[in-house]
């Protein structure tokens, strides 16, 4: 059977044929069960899974971890089990939290079960019959009632007043009503097809009944689970370039010890003394404390956006945001607040935010707000009886909002059903394409009909004005009609006729016939208050909204207007436009467009992969099925927590607890500070360790004695990138952080002058040190060895105080703002005073007590690194170094 026949431009007969089966007596038992062997359960599989035990193992393939275990086993080898056992410990860590973040992907596909059926109605063989939902099989004939969930794909066959919730689906923020005619356009997107009903979609009114034409894995939710599996999440950029950090580090690493190791034989020092020497340095220069920085960042990140009602379910999400160049949102319920609202009323040749409260005397305002009210079907939804209090109510997202609308100007439906009581209604009809209402009234009987413009316009025979009735000007009410459709309203149309006697003897047709028009209502799903702000925080900082949809176009051209995504020349891009184009068209243009309309899943996924091939980094927000798989492909996804779907939520790397899309600027700020407070680590652990570098080197190309033992490189690793490197993940966000462009994806981590610092500050450090050398040799102090340890100890100190900003110099930012690095340091300081000044350290450390003024040359020689790197952040704020931008300004 072709799963991929145009269904709903085929008629009901011609469905059976194709199917083989009968539209009275359904599938036989013994047919069924031929059906459910061939195309299996009318489940959701979940494809194959890796265990908890092969995720975790494969943590350990990344090439930085690689390093880190060569240097913890180097370190058991020369005595340092310490560092050895810490290295581990991290390196665990990281394997245990990379393997949760894996695992709970899997749970997606997971999700996507939870929405199918329990069970199904089904005729087989004429009989009636309640069965499991996993039993359908394509051709079953099945009936559906309101509060259903649809438990397959459907070809509709029997409509009456059918309507279908299909937002989680399609991104439709309305109700769908169905009918069964045969469609002429066969490439239609699936929220144009109201003949067909699909998988895990929710009946909200009426019946009907359909045959199954796709089950399972063929269904369109089936799709979108195989799209999950398919789609492999990308990795972060952080991720990207750590790991190219850590393949040039180590060969680097390598380079260097073997020309240490190599110059020390040159000048004839013991084998020994120099295998550990540079063994010892290989350690020291691999910053093994970086992963616990990473990991302590994003945790404390992601703590603090967690009292933002953001909750991160993947912990290198905090920083991704920060790389984020594009947001590319799903309109309905993440830029809107997924509920229609009453925002235009047009009549008399007046038109109105507002219907006029009800002690407003003119007529024609007076029969508008009595039809608003009465002409409805909502109720309490705790108790299933008419509706009292606004929080309570529930109905069909229209009739809400028309509910609403009428008591907020004070036509209360309980106290008008008492005055007009109904006494008859003509349910929604697609063929008639409105709904009617009869009352009691003093003068007789009064019928409300409100439907589509069309239909209403084509019954009215005058308007009710101020002054009475008047001719109808059909044509400049289907003016304003059109331009309030143009404006992305859905518009209806609102009549009244009054009987002197029972209508009951007429039909449906003859009483909606001869009706006078009162007006027209105009709805659409709002966009939230907070969002335009928040789109214009994303347009500061660099960052292009998007709007992708599967919602009409100009309902989503009107909403992306109003929040500032587009412009009114910005033009929308339809999925079957989309489909035309090839992935070279669309990489082309995908820059230049800001609004996608009716799009299915698949596109999502085409439109976020054009913008990745561009080199631009996306993150995707959306609350339904139909977001899963683009969720699970952008750089980074994130999802509703209120309104989203389960299945949405396991896609996603983060989920907004609020349903409020400012919280992703805040979000995208702290992945800023994050990146940057990572890239300070690494500039300063770098920085300490070619300033170690360098002083072996200068040593050894000077023909000066060793200056440093292993032992003294150990403890400078230890103390100086351990304690003061780790308090760098609390340093607060720059200056101005969101008023910058955002970071290139593909932008190596030691841009905007991080290698020039390292070189530079290294080499001065490296001749600090050397000077201290010389100067002690020179005063014939034995003791040369410790004042070398210690100016190269406080130079670390000094350093760190001074990159605590990139650009501002540290009295400006506070010395006491990161309040965790200062102790820190203080607590350093001391432990290097304890090396120093105890005695029993002393014969460990091959160190000796400083007299006052030795130990404050080693400060003040210490300090000009200090003098220095605030006088290149002062030449980074003239522009003078590394271009206006600055070092991760």
């Amino acid at each position: 059977m072709n799963q991929n026949n145009p269904w709903h431009c085929w008629s009901a007969d011609k469905t059976a044929n194709e199917l083989d089966s009968d539209l009275k007596q359904g599938l036989t038992a013994n047919e069924a069960a031929k059906r459910l062997e061939k195309y299996g359960p009318n489940r959701i599989e979940r494809g194959a899974r890796r265990t908890p035990l092969h995720i975790f193992v494969s943590q350990f393939a990344d090439f930085m971890i690689l390093v880190l275990l060569v240097a913890a086993i180097v370190s058991g080898m020369v005595g340092e089990l310490k560092d050895s056992v810490a290295i581990i410990v991290i390196v665990v860590l990281n394997a245990i939290i990379g393997t949760v973040q894996e695992y709970r992907a899997q749970r997606a596909i997971a999700a996507l079960q939870k929405m199918a059926a329990p069970e199904a109605t089904v005729i087989r063989e004429g009989k009636r019959e309640t069965i499991s939902a996993a039993n359908l099989v394509p051709g079953d004939l099945v009936l559906l009632e309101a509060g259903n969930v649809v438990p397959a794909d459907f070809r509709l066959l029997e409509t009456n007043q059918l309507q279908v919730d299909e937002s989680a689906l399609t991104g439709e923020s309305h109700t769908v009503p169905k009918h069964t005619d045969a469609l002429a356009e066969a490439d239609l997107p699936l929220g144009d097809r109201r003949n067909m009903a699909f998988n895990g979609t929710m009946v909200t009114r009426g019946n009907g009944r359909g045959l199954v034409i796709a089950t399972g894995m063929a269904s369109e939710i089936g799709n979108i689970a195989t799209l999950l599996q398919q789609e492999e999440s990308v990795k972060t950029p952080l991720q990207i370039r750590l790991a190219q950090f850590g393949k040039h580090l180590a060969l680097a690493i390598l380079v260097v010890c073997a020309f240490i190791f190599g110059a020390g034989l040159l000048q004839q020092q013991p084998v020994l003394l120099m295998f550990l020497t540079a063994v010892s340095l290989a350690v020291a220069a691999i910053p093994e404390a970086l992963p616990a920085v990473v990991t302590i960042s994003l945790a404390l990140g992601a703590r603090k956006l967690g009292r933002r009602n953001a909750l991160v379910r993947r912990l290198p999400a905090v920083e991704t945001l920060g790389s984020v160049t594009y947001i590319c949102s799903d309109k309905t319920g993440t830029l809107t607040q997924n509920q229609m609202h009453v925002e235009a009323l047009f009549a008399n040749d007046s038109r109105l935010a507002e219907l006029p409260a009800v002690d407003n005397q003119n007529e024609l305002w007076q029969r508008l707000g009595q039809a608003l009210a009465l002409n409805n079907t909502v109720y309490d939804q705790s108790t299933g009886d008419e509706a009292r209090g606004d929080a309570s109510i529930a109905g069909d997202p229209t009739e809400v909002a028309l509910y609403l609308a009428a008591k907020q100007a004070g036509f209360d439906k309980a106290a008008l059903s008492r005055q007009l009581p109904r006494v008859g209604e003509l349910a929604f009809d697609e063929n008639r394409k409105c709904m009617s209402t009869l009352h009691q009234s003093d003068a007789g009987i009064v019928s409300f009909t409100k439907g589509a413009p069309e239909a209403i316009l084509t019954a009215c025979r005058d308007t009710l004005t101020s002054q009475g009735n008047q001719a109808l000007d059909q044509k400049r009410i289907q003016q304003q009609v059109d331009a309030l459709a143009a404006e992305g309203y859905r518009v209806l149309a609102v009549g009244c006729r009054e009987f002197s006697s029972s209508p009951a003897k007429y039909t449906p047709e003859q009483i909606e016939a001869d009706l006078t028009f009162l007006g027209l209502v105009a709805m659409i799903d709002p966009p939230r208050e907070e969002v335009p702000q928040a789109v214009a925080d994303c347009r500061a900082a660099g960052i292009v909204p998007v709007m992708i949809t599967g919602d009409h176009p100009a309902t989503a051209s009107s909403i992306a207007r109003r929040l500032g995504i587009a412009n009114e020349n910005d033009p929308v891009m339809t999925g079957h436009e989309l489909k035309k184009l090839s992935d070279d068209e669309l990489a082309q243009r995908v820059r230049d467009l800001r609004i996608y309309a009716r799009v299915d899943p698949r596109q999502k996924i085409r439109i976020v992969s054009a913008l990745q091939q561009q080199g631009e980094f996306v993150a995707m927000t959306g609350d339904g099925v139909n977001d899963a798989p683009a969720l699970k492909r952008a750089g980074i996804g994130v999802a509703m927590g209120k309104k989203g779907t389960d299945v949405a939520r396991e896609a996603a790397d983060m989920v907004l607890l609020d349903d409020n899309f400012a919280t992703i600027v805040a979000a995208v700020k702290e992945g800023r500070r994050i990146f940057d407070d990572i890239r300070k680590f690494i500039k300063y652990t770098m920085t300490s360790n070619s300033g170690e570098i360098w002083t072996l080197v200068l040593a050894m190309l000077l023909g000066l004695p060793l200056p440093l033992l292993p032992i003294h490189i150990l403890w400078i690793n230890l103390v100086t990138d351990g304690l003061p490197g780790l308090a760098l993940a609390s340093e607060p966000a720059e200056r101005k952080v969101m008023q910058r462009d955002p970071r290139p994806p593909q932008e190596n981590i030691f841009a905007h002058g991080m290698w020039q610092h390292i070189i530079f500050v290294g080499i001065l450090i490296g001749a600090l040190s050397i000077g201290a050398q010389i100067w002690a040799i020179d005063q014939g102090v034995d003791h040369w060895q410790t004042i070398v340890f210690t100016t190269l100890t406080f130079a670390q100190l000094f350093h760190v105080m001074a990159i605590r900003s990139d650009r501002d110099s540290l009295f400006s930012i506070g010395l006491f703002s990161n309040p965790q690095l200062i102790g820190a340091v203080v607590l350093t300081v001391m432990l290097q005073l304890a090396v120093i000044y105890t005695p029993f350290l002393n014969d460990i450390f091959k160190t000796a007590p400083l007299p006052l003024d030795e130990l404050l040359i080693c400060v003040l020689l210490a300090s000009v690194v200090f003098v220095v790197v605030e006088v290149e952040k002062w030449m980074v704020r003239s522009g003078w170094l590394y271009g206006n931008r600055g070092q991760g300004s």
